[in-house]
């Protein structure tokens, strides 16, 4: 399951990270602190998707 896991966190981590980054630049916040925490926030995001993704394809 880790390395499942891994493989779809390297699409949904930066797919999320850059959403977090979209978002941060539409609302004009556009300094480094906070597109980084938009981009930290977008990740986490990504962590919890790719673990629910993964759990569902092992499952199935």
């Amino acid at each position: 399951m880790t390395r499942l896991f891994l493989l779809i966190f390297s699409i949904t981590g930066v797919t999320c990270a850059g959403i977090g980054v979209v978002i941060a630049l539409t609302i004009g916040q556009d300094t480094l602190q906070p597109i980084l925490i938009w981009a930290a926030s977008g990740c986490l995001v990504g962590i919890a998707a790719s673990w629910v993704i993964a759990r569902k394809l092992i499952d199935a």
